[in-house]
């Protein structure tokens, strides 16, 4: 959630902290701080708000002048958004420190620590963490480290400074994801990799419990007990333009249109004379005979993304699919074992929730698939197979190309199993692969009649609930769409099974409410036009996206945004992009920050 940055080389260090947090605001945060080795000591330099009223802060007062230093952006949970609790914290006369996650038993250090006659000036979990640290200080910052690690419990990642050592900086990471960048004649610590790209493409993973260590020569590592550590350096496979918005108004408008591309780099390499050939992620036909149960395990979009996934599977290969909120998964002693399999869903690989539960899987004997984005994530390094989502950086923090990459990945996974299991034929298996690899042309015919879409948007200006409506994968779609539409627009709305209106929730409908209906399922049509029907006929504004072979009359549809069609059954792939500009639309007209909404981070590395 939080993002860490950290500096050393011979260049101006506040400039460049400052610059590289500013490509990881889109992970969320209410306040801003930096660290800096001057040569009167650390200079910290922080303040509630944006990137922007830390760099106005530092043009009053002073710019902290040195080539070795730590940052942070905040994102509150131990106290609220101020300058006292903003990072970096002090802990005594010998560390300074930023953190990401949560110090689970920050309360009972806290009370220690005030018996040994500490005292605290934030309500923060970091500061007890730096307090920490400064108490086992011993003149040696590894073993300190080390010392302090045995008394700590939860999830975190740490950029220390020690005032002893002023050329350099020391890390270390609990589950919270951490990357150690190398340049030339110079080095970084960051949590994402967007943050370093603009200086180097090369860096290292951080693993849990191991301690690096930047100096001017270069980096090093260690494991608790101080022995060196020898780590693969990778390369980085994203650009700066991918991070860049490249003339767009937002990333999240950019990053629509970049699902095209993302579509044929995470499809088009998986794709062998004509069938799915997923043998490179640990899937062969053999091992996809062995599974019985399906569990889909996921959190937000990505768990929407699975419910997709459940529909197609069900429906191709005949086995059955259970999606679960992994914040719910593993606290309900899920009935799994050998021959099950749980998939991952997770864009950034690190959500806490989505980790957790797959461990739980693998601790009952089911064998796991990841499906993720980000390379080297933990989730990608646990599982026992992966398949991963060439959807390049995603800055927005509401997702779009991630999640149609997701379903991408889960109709090849549904072609190959239904194939396996003798379910579907060759021919159907090609015809349907042959299918998936035209949407990109479709996806790109519907962004060039986005202007509708931003016309059907402008009645939402003024709305404060509004309803999704679909049935089948339409359901899975209203889903997403609303969950879209909150995130960014902040209207509240929700998603219901068509169906299920006279279950009690016709009773919100009121004259003028919008409703946004999604009909692209031929079985479903008549059904669906007959609940449409229902929430007008009590004075609902009716949007409807629906196949190009339908043409509602004005007693269905106030407003109607037409696909091309192709098989029902991946009218997904098109349907979600104008609900995806639905919301963008709508948060633009009323004046939203699109890419970093209030309230939410990108990547939820904490329960």
């Amino acid at each position: 959630m939080c993002g860490i940055v950290g500096y050393v080389g011979k260049n101006c260090c506040a400039d460049i902290l400052v610059d590289a947090l500013s490509k990881l605001e889109y992970r969320g945060y209410d306040s801003a701080g930096i660290a800096v080795f001057t040569e009167n000591g650390i200079q910290i330099t922080k303040s509630k708000g944006r990137l922007a009223d830390l760099s106005a802060k530092m043009n009053a007062e002073g710019k902290p002048q040195g080539t070795v230093g730590i940052g942070h952006t905040r994102w509150a949970t131990h106290g609220e958004p101020s300058d006292t609790n903003s990072h970096p914290h002090r802990g005594g006369a010998n560390v300074t420190i930023v953190h990401n996650g949560i110090i689970e038993n920050y309360k009972q250090l806290k009370e220690f620590l005030i018996a040994q006659g500490r005292s605290f000036v934030s309500e923060t979990d970091t500061e007890v963490m730096a307090q920490l640290l400064d108490f086992y200080y011993d003149g040696n910052p590894v073993q300190t480290i080390a010392r302090a690690m045995q008394e700590v419990s939860g999830s975190f990642a740490l950029g220390i400074l020690f005032t002893d050592f002023p050329g350099t900086i020391y890390a270390v990471r609990r589950e919270s994801p951490l990357i150690v960048g190398v340049g030339e004649a110079e080095s970084f610590i960051a949590s994402d990799v967007p943050a370093i790209l603009k200086y180097t493409a090369q860096y290292y993973l951080l693993e849990h419990d191991e301690i690096a260590v930047l100096t001017e020569q270069g980096v090093s590592f260690c494991d608790m007990q101080a022995n060196t550590i020898r780590k693969e350096l990778l390369t980085a496979d994203w650009d700066m333009d991918a991070a860049e918005k490249q003339g767009y108004e937002h990333f999240m408008l950019k990053e629509i249109h970049e699902q095209p591309e993302s579509i044929k780099r995470t499809v088009m390499p998986r794709v062998e004379n004509g069938l799915p050939d997923l043998h490179e992620c640990g899937i062969t036909p053999e091992t996809l005979r062995q599974f019985r149960n399906i569990y889909i395990v996921a959190c937000g979009t990505a768990m929407h993304a699975g419910m997709v996934g459940k529909y197609v599977i069900e429906k191709l290969a005949r086995v059955p699919v259970i999606v679960d909120i992994a914040s719910e998964f593993r606290y309900r002693e899920p009935l799994i074992g050998e021959g099950d399999l749980i998939i991952i869903i997770s864009q950034s690989g690190e959500t806490a929730d989505s980790l957790a539960a797959m461990r739980l899987a693998k601790k009952l004997g089911a064998k796991t698939l990841a499906v993720v984005n980000a390379k080297g994530s933990s989730v990608a390094r646990e599982a026992d197979m992966l398949i991963y989502t060439h959807a390049g950086p995603e800055i927005a923090v509401a997702s779009t190309k991630a999640y149609m990459v997701q379903i991408s990945v889960m109709y090849l996974f549904a072609f190959e199993l239904a194939l396996a299991k003798g379910q579907i034929d060759e021919a159907e298996c090609r015809r349907l692969t042959a299918l998936l690899m035209e949407t990109p042309q479709y996806i790109t015919d519907i962004l060039a009649h986005k202007e509708t879409v931003e016309a059907m948007a402008k009645p939402l200006l003024d709305a404060e609930s509004l309803l999704y409506i679909g049935r089948g994968l339409d359901y899975a779609l209203s889903m997403e769409g609303s969950l879209k539409l909150k995130e960014i627009s902040y209207i509240h709305s929700e998603a219901y099974a068509a169906g299920e209106l006279k279950h009690g929730t016709i009773s919100l409908i009121y004259k003028g409410m919008p409703v946004i209906a999604v009909d692209t399922q031929k079985k479903l049509h008549e059904k669906t036009v007959s609940n449409i029907k229902e929430v007008k006929a009590r004075g609902a504004v009716t949007f409807l996206v629906c196949g190009e072979s339908y043409q509602p009359d004005s007693d269905i549809a106030d407003y109607c945004f037409r696909l091309p069609e192709i098989d029902d059954l991946l009218m997904p792939m098109l349907a979600v992009v104008p609900l995806q500009l639905i919301a963008y639309y709508a948060a633009v007209q009323r004046g939203n920050d699109v890419d970093k909404p209030r309230n939410l981070a990108k990547s939820v590395t904490v329960e």
